[in-house]
């Protein structure tokens, strides 16, 4: 019979280790108190998350103690860290982030073993200082949950059937493991800017309605194909108008679709207008992106209609540099989508930026450049105190 999937619920003394694993395991195994370090030994429990077997393991509260029982609840839970194909980290976001969690988390990453962190006790505000507090650990994104009252428990699930997905070379989603999931792009610009049109182009037939007309998209349309042999999913998204100009529930609904596009893509392509470019929508669009944090890429549609190509085209680099500062170095490709011109061009600019999107700094390389660039400008005194920056991180 094959081994189950094992996951040990890991951290210091009375974060919820124990309420999770109850929670994750739909029974009350663990003694669950006030009082820190109450769980001593490792429980274990089987249960299913969606369709898979699981293992859960309770573990004990870790403290960098060096004499008693301590040693040997820390011992007992690097055995379980061991044995786990995952480990869930929890902290008490309430408390922050403390010394002993900087410590196991530490010896979480030296483990190399796959690693979700959950900020728990995120039922109130007090807990949101913490949450922020959690990046710093080097652990990746937090989860904020709940495990008492179930909040973002959904979410910790999912992530956990993620990693089941990867461990097995399947996605659990489509969204699944790198290289077998499509990667997510929106179309976006001003009413009439040719999205529909472009999407037709890229797919290589008629699947969007398209006309003269401004507003024919109302609804964020999902397409699959693959470029290069690799699988994407666009978003061909309804016109932004500036808000004022909204009229009616129908496009507010059409809207609203459309920024949910943006928010769960991984790449924009925002489609301007050669001869009506960067107006003053547009630049709105862009910064919601870059506020976003997606992967943009601008794409100047109906170049075929511009005469001088070269010039406009020099024109369109230093006005995008002036009005959009804070995206520098965006890729800007001049494309006509009704006669299909600028397509792989537009394609390698996505796929560039993608990559640029996911590169990950390590900490210590920004702690590094950090130091420097507080010893070249420090920080201000306030009540003749120095602000002290501890840690950068991405």
């Amino acid at each position: 019979m094959p081994t189950p999937f094992t996951i040990a619920i890991v951290g210091r003394p009375n974060v919820g280790k124990s309420t999770l694993f109850n929670r994750l395991a739909g029974k009350r195994l663990a003694l669950v108190d006030d009082q820190p370090g109450l769980t001593r030994d490792r429980r274990e429990a089987e249960t299913e998350i969606g369709q898979s077997a699981v293992r859960l393991i309770d573990t004990a509260g870790f403290e960098d103690d060096k004499g008693g029982l301590l040693p040997r609840m820390r011992e007992q839970t690097e055995a379980a860290i061991g044995q786990a194909d995952l480990v869930v980290f929890l902290i008490d976001a309430r408390a922050g982030v403390i010394a002993a969690d900087e410590i196991f988390a530490d010896l979480v990453r030296r483990s190399g073993t796959s690693t979700i962190l959950a900020a728990n006790k995120c039922e109130g505000r007090a807990a949101d200082a913490g949450l922020y507090e959690a990046f710093a650990l080097g652990l990746g994104q937090p989860l904020a949950i709940s495990a008492e009252h179930a909040l973002g428990i959904g979410e910790l699930v999912d992530a956990i059937e993620q990693t089941m997905g990867a461990s097995e070379g399947i996605p659990a989603e489509p969204e699944g493991g790198e290289g077998d999931r499509p990667l997510r792009i929106a179309i976006v610009g001003r009413p009439n800017s040719g999205k529909s049109t472009l999407v037709n182009a890229l797919l290589g037939e008629e699947r969007m309605i398209t006309g003269p007309e401004a507003g024919i998209t109302r609804d964020a349309i999902a397409a699959d194909l693959a470029w290069d042999d690799r699988p994407l999913r666009l978003f061909d998204t309804a016109g932004l108008r500036r808000k004022m100009r909204v009229e009616g529930r129908a496009e507010e609904l059409s809207v609203g679709d459309a920024l949910h596009a943006i928010r769960f893509a991984e790449a924009v392509v925002l489609l301007l207008e050669a001869e009506r470019p960067f107006e003053k929508q547009d630049l709105q669009i862009a910064d919601l992106i870059v506020q976003e944090g997606r992967a943009l890429v601008i794409a100047v549609n109906k170049w075929d209609l511009v005469p001088d190509k070269q010039a406009r085209l020099r024109e369109l680099k230093e006005i995008c540099e002036r009005l959009l500062p804070q995206m520098k170095g965006v890729a800007l490709v001049p494309i006509s989508a009704l006669r299909g011109q600028g397509l792989d061009r537009l394609m390698r600019a996505v796929f560039a930026a993608d990559v640029l999107w996911n590169r990950r700094l390590p900490t210590h390389a920004l702690n590094q450049w950090l130091t420097k660039a507080v010893e070249a400008h420090p920080p201000p005194a306030v009540a003749g105190r120095r602000i002290r920056l501890r840690y950068m991180t991405q």
